[in-house]
């Protein structure tokens, strides 16, 4: 079983049909939602402020989420996959989004709905990512817009494997 550990005065609130690795720290202030996957390695610390999760979202290996004290909490919002060793720190993501492995989603930066933030970018501090945009680089600049097709064959496909990936753990 993960670690789900409550950290001064707060425990985390998991949802139903959730898969939590063994080796994922789940701590302090955190809600997940229902049909959620944290993965192996993967860090969840809402010591220091509030950390929220919606419905089927997966939080793939090694990736960090976490907050600035009493300056920033992190929103995560529905069907969102967030790729390996992604860092996401005090920010707001909205439905429908892909976080690539290794991005870096700053302090009181919003990833606005359907948008697709590519492997290794780094959104900075403050930063808006348009809705239905592609934004890569350091820092993150919009490349394109996501077609129709990417967003049924990238984003939400990505989404619906995992839910499956998590039911073979379970």
């Amino acid at each position: 079983m993960a670690i789900i550990k409550e950290i001064n005065g707060m425990t985390p609130v998991i949802g139903d049909n959730c898969f939590m690795a063994e080796t994922a720290a789940i701590i302090g202030d955190v809600t997940i939602g229902n049909d959620c996957s944290i993965w192996y390695g993967t860090v969840l610390r809402g010591d220091v402020n509030t950390i929220t999760i919606g419905n089927k979202v997966n939080i793939q290996d090694g990736a960090v989420v976490h907050t600035l004290y009493k300056r920033s909490q992190t929103h995560i919002g529905n069907n969102v996959s967030i790729g390996h060793n992604a860092t996401i720190h005090g920010a707001t993501i909205e439905d429908n989004c892909l976080i690539g492995m290794g991005a870096t989603i700053l302090d009181n930066a919003v990833v606005k709905s359907g948008a697709i933030v590519a492997a290794n970018a780094l959104v900075t501090s403050g930063m808006c990512v348009e809705s239905g945009c592609i934004y890569a680089g350091v820092p993150a600049k919009k490349i394109k817009e996501v077609s129709p097709e990417q967003q049924k064959d990238i984003v939400e496909r990505i989404a619906n494997d995992y839910v499956m990936y998590a039911s073979w753990y379970k």
